[in-house]
């Protein structure tokens, strides 16, 4: 079962809020993430961003004129929200801490758009992820729409090896094996991200299914830029910047691509 305490203390001590400005790895990240939202939201909408942290999203979809509630299983992450918001011209709804398996303060049917950008990372079984979606199925509209950002199997596992290099307090030899066998990663340190979850894209799909959302785009977000952003920001030719973030979209949803991209995006609708 997901130790959610992990969560909790892994974001209390994680900037989160800034993880997208701090490098151009989350710079392109964030710009390819809001290119595919504005491509598919509906003009107007109800959202709940449920992970969203401390509502990086959340307030670039305010700005935008939605209505946006932010929930996220961090007390610390949600309080930094508050704070932004009450110096917002332009406000998010509503602020709660609220566990993505639970989301009982919410009316059935209340939202036309779902984010879920974090708990996916997360929830290590099967069950949970189920109870996870079922809940979101329940809040959702009829024909709304469930954005689920994954960290997809081989990007994830392959970076539990280069996370040994790094901090090889945190990995051996079982839970490496452990994770490209199953997907699942439990960190031996209480040290960084703790505990994660990298399914296939077929495996992730059938879950969806399993939950009552019909697909509409799987894709990579950083897809081919990823583990190139340092280069390609520091291109000062206007023209061949512009072509390779076309390219970044244009092969977003080839599949050897997703499965490389280190994060990617499901799209359904209820």
């Amino acid at each position: 079962m997901t130790d959610f305490s992990k969560i909790k203390d892994y974001y209390a001590e994680f900037n989160e809020r800034d993880r997208l400005f701090n490098d151009n790895s989350g710079r392109l990240e964030y710009e390819m993430t809001k290119r595919i939202l504005k491509e598919h939201l509906p003009k107007k909408a109800k959202i709940l961003d449920l992970g969203g942290g401390a509502g990086v999203y959340s307030f670039f979809l305010a700005e935008l004129g939605y209505d946006v509630y932010l929930a996220d299983l961090s007390e610390n992450l949600i309080q930094q929200a508050i704070e932004q918001n009450s110096r917002e011209e332009n406000k998010i709804t509503s602020c709660d801490v609220v566990n993505a398996l639970d989301l009982s303060i919410y009316k059935n049917e209340q939202f036309d758009v779902v984010l879920l950008f974090g708990p996916l990372y997360h929830l290590l079984e099967k069950e949970e992820r189920k109870q996870c979606l079922n809940e979101v199925n329940r809040v959702l509209k009829s024909d709304g729409m469930i954005f689920a950002s994954f960290i997809p199997y081989l990007s994830g596992s392959i970076a539990i090896i280069d996370r040994y290099f790094r901090h090889p307090e945190q990995v051996d030899v079982n839970n490496l094996d452990k994770v490209f066998k199953t997907g699942k990663f439990n960190n031996l340190s209480n040290k960084g991200f703790q505990e994660g979850y990298y399914p296939t894209v077929n495996e992730l799909e059938t879950l969806f299914k399993e939950c009552k959302f019909k697909t509409k785009e799987i894709k990579s977000i950083r897809g081919i830029g990823y583990q190139k952003e340092d280069n390609i920001y520091s291109i000062k030719d206007d023209e061949i910047f512009d072509k390779i973030i076309d390219l970044i979209e244009q092969t977003s949803t080839k599949l050897e691509i997703i499965e490389m991209c280190g994060h990617a995006m499901y799209i359904g609708l209820k």
